[in-house]
């Protein structure tokens, strides 16, 4: 499942306000998709910060999670599991996304741009972690 989400944000320049939307794609991968128990999220571009994908034990963005960076060396950025589940599932998550770094490059930084037709294929396309 693909969503085009609005987030709005705010810019402050010389005491003007501006409102800026900012469209991007996501899914929520489950383990059937990806071999890692729990909900891989993956979107495209975000101004915030750099590539990365977020694990939850279930789908919702008020879950508790960690993030991994997408890059040669993926490694967790953030946390907010407890420390037995990040030593459990961090490893075979850094593996998913080694497995699968160019695919998600190309999600994060084209994907916005993608028909239905070729997120399927983005998706289908993904390997699963051992």
């Amino acid at each position: 499942m693909v969503m085009r989400i609005e987030c709005r944000r705010q810019a402050m320049a010389d005491a003007t306000s501006l409102d800026e939307d900012e469209a991007f794609d996501m899914a929520n991968l489950s383990e059937a998709r990806t071999g890692v128990p729990g909900v891989i999220y993956i979107s495209t571009r975000v101004a915030r910060h750099g590539p990365r994908v977020k694990y939850y034990g279930r789908p919702g963005g008020d879950q508790p999670s960690f993030s991994v960076s997408i890059g040669e060396n993926p490694e967790v950025l953030a946390n907010s599991l407890p420390e037995r589940v990040l030593n459990r599932l961090s490893p075979r998550v850094i593996e998913w996304v080694r497995l699968n770094q160019a695919a998600l490059l190309d999600f994060w930084n084209n994907g916005d741009r993608w028909m239905d037709e070729e997120v399927t294929r983005f998706k289908e396309s993904l390997a699963k972690a051992p």
